[in-house]
């Protein structure tokens, strides 16, 4: 599928704001933060078209499986799809027109999330949450990740109605070659405000546990340490700390571009 020729195509849709989205996550379609944004987004007049995987694929970063064989999807009511496969198995399903009866559906965005749990830093590493964003930036389309930061309880709808209030300037922030990375912190009041930020350097230290079994197998079991991040200010981490929401804009090619460009003026 070519890229999309820009935002809006539709011409009555951009003068109301009104737009086609494709939201999946890598939480599950049931999770809370899927269908609260999912119900919100269509009572703000959008169409939303959800595709997400029938149980909890955290951490599955940019895993496809459709590299060792199909995903199977179903129907669980109207706009609304689960698939066997990952985050990005969903994007890809969705954009090449796996679902029925919309097999020409062009977005005009994906959005991803809301994850349970933070996306800060080197966290987009590891995230399926991030990689769906990443997966449909790859395609040229304009792209954002949301996730609730960890917290005693979780603000679910304070969550939904800060991103529906911002999200005009969010996907203002997007431009080809990246996709947008948004973490909320929480607690029960609104963010102080929208900030734009880079990815912090997480620490995480994990450890690893052995155990020999009578039958002479050895079982790993990783550990998760206690998560911190290096004190840098401006960075996302930085952000949810102070109680301000962060938004990154995060290249989608793996490498040091500045650094290629810079040895291409030598």
């Amino acid at each position: 599928m070519p890229p999309p020729d820009g935002w809006y195509r539709r011409k009555t849709g951009y003068a109301r704001g009104i737009m086609e989205i494709l939201l999946t996550n890598d939480d599950g379609i049931d999770s809370p933060g899927l269908c609260l944004l999912a119900a919100a987004l269509r009572q703000a007049g959008h169409r939303v078209l959800t595709l997400a995987p029938d149980s909890d694929r955290s951490g599955v970063s940019h895993s496809i499986s459709f590299l060792s064989g199909p995903c199977k999807i179903r129907k669980i009511e109207a706009d609304s799809w689960s698939c066997s496969g990952t985050p990005v198995d969903c994007v890809v399903l969705a954009l090449l027109g796996g679902i029925p009866g919309d097999d020409n559906f062009v977005p005009d965005a994906v959005i991803s999330g809301i994850n349970r749990g933070a996306n800060l830093g080197t966290d987009i590493v590891y995230s399926g949450t991030a990689a769906a964003a990443r997966q449909a930036s790859m395609a040229g389309f304009p792209a954002a990740a949301f996730s609730l930061v960890e917290g005693t309880d979780w603000h679910w709808e304070m969550a939904v109605s800060f991103i529906t209030g911002n999200f005009q300037e969010i996907l203002n922030f997007w431009k080809s070659g990246t996709f947008v990375n948004v973490n909320i912190p929480n607690r029960a009041s609104l963010p102080v405000g929208l900030v734009p930020a880079f990815p912090a350097r997480r620490c995480y230290n994990d450890t690893i546990d052995r155990y020999h079994s009578p039958s002479g197998e050895i079982y790993c079991f990783a550990r998760g340490g206690k998560i911190g991040a290096e004190p840098e200010t401006g960075s996302d981490h930085d952000a949810v700390s102070g109680n301000f929401a962060s938004m990154s804009a995060v290249y989608i090619h793996p490498a040091a571009l500045e650094e290629i460009a810079a040895r291409k003026e030598r």
